[in-house]
Parts: structure tokens; sequence; C-alpha cells
């Protein structure tokens, strides 16, 4: 508990880390650095033509379990033996606990009126609670990019943007995730399919 806490302690101070740094290097070249979740926006345009996609700042998580001489670490999301992400059950009950908490994490994760701004349809945005591999239309995603690399398995939170506090965001979603592996909370079948292009009975069949 202590080993994640300092881990998720040190995730946060690089977030306002990089934030300060980003905001003091363009102020030198006389610009704004704007961390808006959607900056570029105008609601009086129904095609949204003059909109633009909104800033998030999708979260990767994964969870290790630390062995006893502290030689060697396990990352406990992976699973060579599983066809469909290599990812394992226990990866499966944290997937399940975030989606389960979904609506609560919102306002931690997104928590300002412009947040909203930004999840709207349109804009791969994640307003629909499912999950996938490789899905950027579903709220979790499992990067599937390498194969056989226990090192880089992880999911991907992509609800957070970037005027969340990182401190509350981060516990937030691992205590969410936590929930999920104690209680044994299954996430349901993944949605492979473009969530924004289905229909509302299809959504609603899929339990979405």
């Amino acid at each position: 508990i202590n080993f994640m806490h300092s881990k998720l302690t040190d995730a946060a101070d690089n977030v306002q880390i990089y934030k300060d740094v980003v905001r003091n290097v363009a102020k030198r070249h006389n610009k704004i650095a704007n961390f808006m979740p959607k900056p570029l926006f105008d609601e009086t345009d129904p095609s949204g033509v003059k909109a633009d996609n909104g800033s998030g700042m999708h979260t990767s998580i994964s969870l290790w379990e630390q062995s006893n001489n502290n030689h060697s670490n396990t990352n406990t999301f992976y699973d060579e033996n599983d066809d469909y992400a290599e990812i394992s059950q226990i990866a499966r009950y944290f997937i399940g606990g975030i989606l389960d908490h979904a609506s609560s994490l919102a306002a931690l994760v997104t928590p300002t009126v412009n947040s909203y701004y930004r999840l709207i349809p349109g804009f791969e945005a994640p307003i629909y609670i499912a999950w996938a591999r490789g899905n950027r239309s579903t709220v979790i995603r499992v990067p599937v990019d390498e194969r056989n690399n226990y090192k880089t398995k992880r999911i991907e939170f992509r609800a957070p943007d970037p005027s969340a506090n990182p401190y509350l965001a981060f516990s937030g979603t691992v205590a969410a995730g936590l929930d999920g592996i104690k209680n044994k909370i299954e996430p349901g079948n993944p949605t492979d399919k473009n969530v924004y292009k289905m229909s509302d009975f299809e959504r609603s069949n899929c339990g979405i």
C-alpha cells in the first residue's frame, strides 16, 4: 500500500511539474499554454465545424505485485493465455470497478463545466461507460499495440481531463479499481464496435 501511494503521488507530481514547465516555456515565447478540456467550442454551431477535439488526460494504469526479495515484480494485469487482450481476471475486475464507479468518478476526473463541453459525441471523447481493446469510443481502452510483453500491459482510462486535480483523480480511480478486485465486479462483455455509431437499441442491448 505504501509503495502504491508513493507511485500515485509521483505520477501526480509529474503532472503538476509538466504543466508548470509548459506554461513557463510558453510564456518565454509570448504564448499562453491552455490546459482547458475544451478550449475551442462554439455551441451556436450545431455541425461542430467551429469546435475542435478536446484536451484529455488519458490515464494508463497497471498493477504490479512486488516479490518478497524485491528483485522482481509481476504485472498482475498481464495474462499471456488470454486470447482477447492478454489481460488477467484481476485486470477485468479492476476495469469492472472503474466502470461501476464511473459516474461518481466523474466528479474527480471531469470536475469543471468546461469538462462537459469536451464530453460530447463526435470528438472521440468517452461519453459511454464501456470497455474494449483498442477502442477509442469506450471509456476504458486496453492497448494491444505490443503483444507478448508483460511490461507494457495496462488499461487506459480515457475520461480524465487536464482540469482534474491529479492527486484526487489518480487515487480515486485506483480506489475504484481495487474495489472491483475486492468485490469481484465483472466488467461485462467488451464492446468492439464504434459505440458512437451504434443505435440506442444496440447500446441498450449491450448494457451501455
